[in-house]
């Protein structure tokens, strides 16, 4: 498969206008040869950024205004066009981030999926979170006005793509398709190691904003470097909220700016976790060589670069628990590295490992072979002890690529000690037996207040796209840990509620109507009211 550049510009595209920006040029780069790849793409300035801004400002109060159904055809429209590109858009993302085809076929149709899921979720129209009081004019000693609620979008969103995740966590991915189906235009900022990927994703989006004959500010996509532009973008006043997905340092940094801000915005930034796997005796007992086996594959799939990979796994101390480790060291030295997604990436993963390596009581279990190529290191699991653990920062800090840490622990008292000290996390897994009931429930009420996501005999990697599925978790795995980013309910992230009493009917917004033209599901006197019922 082979990549074609003559459908890239190599600018950014402002308000439906492809533009050269002003400022110096970046090239995306192929990790496995660390080749530049054309063309080269002209970042722009602070003011080209204004333009960008300044639409999206005048797009916001007829996006936010769009019937459903055009409003759902169009997140559909961006989903075709996106499946449009095809072979193109496969190839160029293979080049730029070293992921394979399979990978990155799958990606294309999750970021496909979930824009027609949001779409779903404009047409059922719950978000708008419609509640109703009736007024009560004969209630003593005071009578009731007539309130109603709905919810409303915040305003333009920047949204940061992430290095991991090309199509599902960048132009078009989860961010971005929840703030333009809760009626929110997108600013795009670009992340410059997939900057073709991102123009092909970037120019399908823009595509179906004009088939739909809607305001070209609804969506812009900005090349540009993130120590000015980024920040450049979540200090201007018409943003309304942040989507970023990508280290604690570029987190907080923008959780910095936009708290300093004239007018504060919430940042809703994806960063740091290890998501924690707890093993207990029942569970090793059954079968510890395959259960080494899908733990290496956890760690090691896409390279280690997940959010959700296996960083610290905690195994109890016994004959069990020392079959297991023997197993992975007999099994890691066979793993080959695979490509990473930068060469940057690839030298951080590469401190943090001999940092970990480092550390008193930390031990080596086993480690695999270099792969082909450049930036692609042979995975690395160490061991410790609960006590390093506890003593020693360095064991919980994330290390982003094909590497892991195992904890031996003694008894279900010095696991639910050792989870209390943890930072929060995405997610945290319970590998266990019938038998091992009594002692997850210890730990249990532990993790519901550390992680976002509590799975059961399975891998944290992997991440379903539906209603019920949460991406989130305290920090510093996320800034905001009452959210998520993955799912219908990071829609709510983009909107806010507001409340309207003794409107008359014709002033009244069509969701909260008495006539309901839209069809709404709505709670009506706090009872739930079923739309056609």
């Amino acid at each position: 498969m082979t990549t074609n550049t003559q459908n890239l510009s190599g600018q950014s595209i402002l308000a439906g206008v492809p533009t050269a920006g002003n400022g110096r040029e970046v090239h995306g780069y192929n990790p496995a040869t660390n080749q530049a790849l054309d063309p080269a793409y002209s970042l722009i300035d602070t003011e080209q950024l204004k333009l960008a801004t300044t639409a999206a400002a005048a797009a916001f109060d007829s996006f936010r205004s769009l019937d459903p159904q055009k409003h759902a055809d169009f997140l559909d429209a961006i989903a075709a066009n996106i499946e449009a590109s095809g072979d193109e858009l496969v190839a160029r993302a293979m080049a730029e981030t070293g992921l394979p085809e399979a990978r990155l076929v799958g990606e294309r149709g999750r970021t496909c999926n979930q824009l027609r899921l949001f779409a779903q979720v404009i047409r059922q129209g719950d978000h708008h979170g419609v509640r109703i009081d009736p007024a009560l004019p004969e209630r003593t000693p005071l009578p009731r006005a007539d309130i109603r609620q709905r919810k409303v979008p915040v305003g333009p969103v920047a949204v940061f793509g992430a290095s991991n995740f090309p199509l599902a966590f960048s132009t078009a991915g989860g961010d971005t398709a929840s703030a333009l189906a809760a009626g929110c235009p997108v600013v795009f900022k670009a992340h410059n190691a997939h900057p073709g990927t991102s123009e092909i994703v970037g120019a399908a989006i823009t595509k179906a904003v004009a088939e739909f004959d809607l305001h070209p500010g609804v969506f812009s996509l900005v090349y540009g470097p993130g120590a000015s532009i980024g920040q450049a973008l979540v200090a201007d006043p018409v943003i309304k909220a942040v989507g970023f997905t990508g280290s604690r340092s570029g987190g907080t940094a923008l959780m910095a700016t936009a708290a300093a801000r004239p007018e504060p915005i919430p940042v809703y930034a994806e960063m740091s976790s290890i998501n924690p796997v707890l093993f207990f005796d029942g569970a090793l007992s059954r079968d510890p060589e395959a259960h080494a086996t899908a733990y290496l594959g956890s760690v090691t799939g896409s390279s280690g670069q997940l959010c959700t990979a296996p960083g610290l796994v905690f195994v109890p101390v016994g004959a069990a628990g020392d079959a297991f480790v023997e197993a992975i060291g007999s099994q890691v030295p066979a793993s080959p590295g695979q490509t990473m997604l930068t060469e940057g990436i690839y030298k951080s993963w590469q401190q943090g490992v001999d940092t970990l390596g480092e550390q008193g009581g930390v031990q080596l279990v086993g480690r695999g072979r270099d792969g082909e190529g450049e930036n692609a290191p042979a995975p690395t699991i160490y061991s410790a002890g609960v006590e390093q653990l506890l003593a020693n920062p360095v064991l919980q800090e994330e290390i982003f690529g094909a590497a892991s840490l195992v904890i031996r622990y003694s008894d279900p008292a010095d696991l639910a000690t050792a989870l209390a000290k943890l930072e929060g996390q995405l997610t945290a897994t319970l590998q266990l037996e019938q038998s091992d009931y009594a002692a997850a429930a210890q730990v249990l009420p532990v993790l519901e207040q550390k992680v976002g996501r509590i799975l059961v005999n399975g891998w944290p990697t992997g991440v379903e796209v539906g209603h019920a599925m949460v991406h989130g978790g305290p920090f510093p795995a996320t800034s905001a840990p009452h959210t998520t980013s993955v799912g219908t309910l990071a829609i709510e992230r983009f909107l806010r509620p507001v409340a309207y009493q003794n409107f008359p009917e014709d002033l009244l917004p069509a969701p909260i109507r008495q006539e309901n033209p839209w069809n709404l599901n709505r709670r009506v006197d706090g009872v739930i009211s079923i739309a056609g019922e």
